[in-house]
């Protein structure tokens, strides 16, 4: 895949790639936006590539989550102070925006975090992103079978 085209998929799946990576961020939008420059970056600077072992959304949804891993580690051993660099602290949420959620969004947020961190992931995946389960099972790396379980006990 050349440059110009690996850079008109990054760019037509971006909106679901935010959410994805949204989701991965727990919500934390300057985090999410963080992730998804550092995958973005890791491919078009060769470090990641495309394989072709699955479809571009998958491995795009796989790299995106494994960034955003990376990141938290990063984020516990910075806040262990086992990491020199310490990165100034975020600015609290838009407090317009928070009221702006609708009453039906926070209930099913709510919900959702009651669930196990698969069982979100594996229904972020399926009902936002329109992956199948066999698909978001590849970006999680678990098997179909265990996908598959925690998208039935999620629901």
């Amino acid at each position: 895949m050349d440059n110009s085209e690996l850079r008109a998929q990054l760019a037509d799946l971006h909106p679901l790639s935010f959410g994805w990576a949204l989701s991965c961020c727990r919500g934390d939008r300057i985090q999410a936006d963080d992730v998804l420059q550092n995958a973005y970056m890791k491919i078009l600077d060769g470090r990641a590539r495309f394989g072709a072992k699955s479809t571009f959304k998958t491995w795009l949804f796989g790299l995106i989550r494994n960034t955003a891993r990376e990141e938290r580690r990063r984020h516990l051993l910075r806040s262990a102070g086992l990491l020199r660099y310490q990165p100034p602290e975020t600015a609290p949420l838009d407090p317009e925006r928070a009221l702006s959620k609708k009453e039906s969004c926070q209930r099913i947020q709510t919900a959702l975090r009651r669930l196990s961190p698969r069982q979100q992931e594996v229904l972020h995946l399926v009902f936002y992103q329109d992956l199948t389960i066999e698909e978001a099972a590849c970006v999680m790396t678990v098997s179909l079978g265990s996908a598959r379980k925690h998208y039935q006990r999620g629901k």
